[in-house]
């Protein structure tokens, strides 16, 4: 995974390409700090790989949830799970 400013964006593009055509990801960072994750889609891919990102979003966005919600007092990741296995168990 490379790492490129926001500037070498704009004035590197060409090199750019070439790391999400050799499979690498390519981070694009606003003064320091990461602001956009660029993936090279394969062939015939496009669907597959959109589903892929957005699925990992959800899942990021659920466990900022769920540690919220116990910073908070509500129940923990592994008191929900035992509520579910004995609801499974009925």
């Amino acid at each position: 995974m490379e790492f490129y400013s926001a500037r070498e964006l704009r004035n590197n593009t060409k090199s750019i390409w070439k790391e999400l055509s050799e499979d690498n990801d390519v981070v694009i960072t606003n003064n320091g700090k990461p602001y956009a994750l660029m993936v090279g889609i394969p062939e015939g891919r496009f669907d597959e790989t959109i589903r892929a990102i957005r699925q990992a979003k959800a899942i990021a966005a659920m466990d900022r949830m769920r540690k919220k919600a116990e910073k908070n007092g509500f129940m923990s990741e592994k008191e929900i799970d035992d509520v579910i296995s004995e609801a499974r168990k009925a």
